[in-house]
């Protein structure tokens, strides 16, 4: 057996003879067992982390005497005169500013104009396909105007009123009350998502409807 320190455990397991030995404790009195067993060369034994002061990382006992009783390997000593301190009024914080420095600009959220624009350049798409289409041009277009306004636009939904501003005549000329029940059934169709804010109802493309084919 392995010249193991500290706590440990052994484990010898035989299925045709019915054997199943599992012993823990400390190394000396494991190993005195195992010989009077007679397992000495067969079985296998691990270092067990009891006490993780008096483990290396190895996982083997350590010689050396544990000092601060904390872990060894927790790194260098944290130094707070490293860590810079930025103070400001409360409220003057520019998150737009800031993003702007790092590169990251916000979503401008497009007009129903330029969303008409973009979506007269595109070739007419194929008709949906699958039981739950009810009006196959009419949902294809919609995904390609949504398509639009998350991949060219980075924005996630947009209003009913937007949406009947840019695509009425591609949606089957729907509008107001009509167009607000075909977008609720894509919603109940797991095709569309809802966001609620303020006054206004914004719709958005399921990443999974919006990523399938037609």
């Amino acid at each position: 057996m392995q010249e193991l320190r500290g706590y440990i455990r052994y484990r010898f397991r035989s299925d045709d003879d019915d054997i199943d030995v599992l012993l823990e404790g400390d190394a000396d009195w494991v190993r005195d067992i195992v010989a009077e067993l007679g397992l000495t060369k067969v079985g296998w034994a691990m270092p067990m982390a009891v006490d993780s002061t008096s483990i290396s990382n190895s996982g083997f006992a350590s010689d050396s005497p544990v000092e601060s009783g904390k872990p060894k390997d927790m790194g260098p000593e944290p130094d707070p005169s490293r860590i810079p301190v930025v103070r400001r009024p409360i409220g003057e914080l520019n998150l737009a500013a800031k993003l702007v420095e790092a590169g990251l600009e916000q979503p401008v959220r497009p007009s129903a104009d330029e969303l008409r624009e973009q979506l007269q350049e595109i070739e007419e798409p194929h008709p949906a396909q699958g039981p739950m289409v009810k009006d196959p041009m009419a949902e294809s277009w919609l995904k390609e105007l949504l398509r639009i306004v998350v991949r060219n636009h980075g924005v996630t939904a947009i209003t009913t009123e937007t949406i009947a501003l840019a695509a009425s005549d591609f949606l089957g000329d729907r509008e107001g009350l009509e167009l607000e029940l075909f977008l609720e059934g894509m919603f109940r169709a797991g095709k569309l998502v809802k966001v609620h804010g303020g006054n206004n109802t914004g719709w958005g493309p399921s990443p999974a409807w919006l990523a399938s084919g037609l």
